[in-house]
């Protein structure tokens, strides 16, 4: 960087005619991360690299993809035609906010999921059958539960919750049985933990015998990490699509590693071989 803070960005060997890859979570810090993607794109354009892809972990701004009041942005929108200025010709996301984000590009955009290497660890931890219960933390992530819960035979649950303010969440009730049993959460992302660890203690209120979580993106920021040592979690899994600071690493989380499935996707893009069959 330069002494004002300016990202500077040399290539130190030749990529001329290559098929490269960036790999870069537009996490906190957000703002630097994604302008340090962009600019790493424009200098692979300028250096001649054949194909550049976007491997992008986490994508940032996610969850602002659609006008829900008046007089506000639709920024993944602007960071999708921000990617696509720079120069990239593809990008490879990792469990979008939303799936209708793949349609802000107009490259092609393949899209990974984390739901095998959950359901696979949590069937070697014997998390499956009868006793186990799948939870929604709120009506939009169903569709998830729901495929968590079919590949563990485990039954479905959900948790009604309306919010007050951004980042504020009010828990109301949960549907669904889920006294006596082992019940995991299942999101997407957690950033400040306040649905997660009211959605846990709304499913230990109504009987439940042990609470865990899993989520893909550990944004956890702010009161985040305070508040999972104080719940009622027994174990909360994430992936490494946001590395974690030291601070970040308490007992509680287990952190599953997600580099191999990266590796394989990458190499099949490179062969133009098939995704789809990584997630079937």
């Amino acid at each position: 960087r330069f002494s004002d803070g300016e990202i500077q960005v040399r290539i130190n060997e030749n990529i001329r005619g290559r098929d490269v890859f960036i790999i870069q979570s537009t996490c906190p810090p957000v703002n630097d991360h994604l302008m340090e993607l962009l600019i790493i794109i424009d200098t692979l354009k300028r250096a001649s690299a054949k194909r550049i892809t976007a491997v992008i972990p986490y994508f940032g701004y996610a969850r602002q993809d659609r006008k829900a009041a008046p007089r506000v942005p639709i920024t993944a929108r602007l960071c999708a035609d921000l990617i696509i200025t720079a120069g990239a010709h593809r990008v490879l996301a990792f469990e979008l906010h939303a799936g209708q984000i793949q349609g802000f590009f107009n490259i092609p955009v393949d899209h990974m999921f984390a739901l095998n290497a959950f359901a696979s660890w949590m069937a070697g931890a014997g998390l499956v059958g009868e006793d186990v219960v799948v939870v929604s933390p709120d009506a939009g992530g169903v569709e998830r539960a729901r495929a968590l819960a079919k590949k563990l035979d485990a039954a479905l649950a959900i948790v009604d919750k309306r919010r007050s303010g951004p980042n504020v969440a009010h828990v109301m009730n949960v549907i669904g049985e889920v006294q006596g049993k082992t019940c995991i959460i299942v999101d997407d992302m957690c950033d400040t933990a306040g649905t997660l660890t009211g959605a846990a203690q709304a499913i230990k209120d109504q009987g439940a015998r042990r609470v865990m979580a899993c989520f893909v993106h550990p944004v956890l920021s702010g009161p985040a990490i305070e508040r999972l040592e104080r719940s009622c979690l027994d174990e909360i899994l994430v992936t490494n699509s946001i590395p974690l600071s030291p601070e970040k690493k308490i007992a509680k989380i287990t952190v599953i590693s997600v580099a191999e499935l990266f590796a394989e996707t990458i190499l099949r893009i490179h062969r133009e071989r098939s995704v789809s069959g990584l997630f079937d």
